[in-house]
């Protein structure tokens, strides 16, 4: 599951969003690929579109910092 994405112009405000989310409530396809692991971090714009799922939260802040993007944590 290592897809690359572009972040493009999807954050106005370079504020991005990152959330606890349990692989069961993902489709099928993605589950797939997951075998054991029961939780990833998402990355969502300010619209709520989903940019990005990483393993563990550290990677996810790395990930936007790395596209400069500001990461808040969302519970």
């Amino acid at each position: 599951m290592e897809t690359a994405f572009d972040f493009g112009d999807n954050t106005a405000d370079n504020t991005v969003y990152v959330r606890r989310v349990a692989t069961e409530t993902l489709p099928d396809e993605i589950r797939e690929q997951l075998q054991g692991v029961t939780q990833l971090y998402a990355v969502h714009d300010a619209d709520g579109e989903r940019l990005a799922l990483v393993r563990d939260r550290s990677l996810a802040f790395v990930l936007a910092r790395q596209n400069e993007l500001m990461p808040v944590s969302v519970h």
